[in-house]
């Protein structure tokens, strides 16, 4: 039972949860610095079930991309960070199990979330609804966005939901402080997934699944990448400037460095991209640095009330 249960936790993907947890606490710090009540088992339940959440979505897109084959014929995954889990081509579970699981979580998260929502608001219902249909959508044959050249629009979507949600939950009602807050997040989430494309271009052609990389080519797609970091700091700093962010929230723009540093390891490699593990960590710890950046400045903000 233990052994199984770490197979699961590995086929989770439990290193890219950080980004979840990070994203859930800055929506309850956003809340608790606009002075809205403390909830902490309400916040408690939020993370949990973000979390859950999560990798219910990483699990179904290990299931989605074992259905079209893409994890099958890669051969440049950059492990653990692009290319799935493998916990299917390594013969640890089968799809039909994956999809199970998903199902089993699903159920979890749903029921929580409908308990959650009988206490915060019923809005919480159309953010989860969103969420979760944005994580069905990813990866599901039927609509596949993450074919489409979608994958990165539903990614940022998604993270941008679980902060506005977790706001919600302690707020009880709608506010544009974590509308606001989520976005540069949600753009560094959806820059890992950009970066993570280019290890599994290859692969990814060859299964018919077409993200953005695969459609613009490696020279436009590395551009994309760099638009995309500069956009989510230049929001912050706007935004910063223009004082709907907090005082300190221009110590976000700490992160900005290691987002540049990918993007220079990317523009270089982005024709050999079994060498961007470098810059795929820094893209990682971008996001999470962003995010806690974020977090502190809105937290300085809540411990002066």
């Amino acid at each position: 039972m233990f052994t199984s249960g770490l197979r699961w936790i590995t086929a989770a993907r439990p290193g890219f949860l950080v980004v979840t947890l990070v994203a859930a606490l800055l929506g309850i710090a956003s809340a608790q610095a606009c002075g809205a009540g403390w909830h902490p088992l309400d916040a408690a339940v939020t993370v949990v079930l973000a979390l859950l959440a999560h990798a219910a979505i990483n699990l179904h897109n290990d299931w989605g991309d074992a259905l079209i084959g893409s994890d099958a014929l890669n051969t440049d995954r950059i492990g653990p960070f692009t290319g799935g889990s493998r916990v299917v081509q390594d013969g640890v579970f089968t799809a039909a199990q994956l999809r199970d699981m998903v199902q089993m979580i699903g159920m979890v998260v749903i029921g929580g979330g409908l308990v959650l929502a009988a206490r915060a608001g019923p809005g919480l219902l159309f953010i989860g609804m969103a969420g979760l249909a944005l994580g069905w959508a990813y990866s599901h044959p039927r609509l596949a966005l993450m074919s489409r050249g979608a994958g990165e629009l539903a990614v940022a979507a998604g993270w941008w939901l679980v902060v506005v949600g977790a706001d919600y939950v302690q707020r009880r009602h709608f506010d544009a402080a974590p509308a606001l807050a989520g976005v540069s997040l949600a753009l560094l989430i959806a820059a890992m997934l950009w970066i993570a494309e280019f290890p599994d271009a290859r692969s990814d052609a060859q299964a018919g699944k077409r993200t953005l990389v695969v459609r613009l080519g490696p020279t436009v797609a590395a551009l994309g990448y760099l638009g995309l970091v500069v956009v989510a700091h230049g929001w912050v700093a706007y935004w910063w400037w223009a004082v709907w962010l907090p005082t300190t929230a221009w110590l976000a723009l700490g992160s900005a460095p290691l987002s540049l540093v990918a993007a220079g390891l990317l523009w270089h490699h982005r024709r050999t991209p079994q060498r961007l593990r470098p810059a795929i960590v820094l893209t990682l710890a971008a996001a999470v640095l962003h995010g806690v950046l974020l977090t502190v400045a809105y937290g300085q903000i809540a411990g002066l009330r």
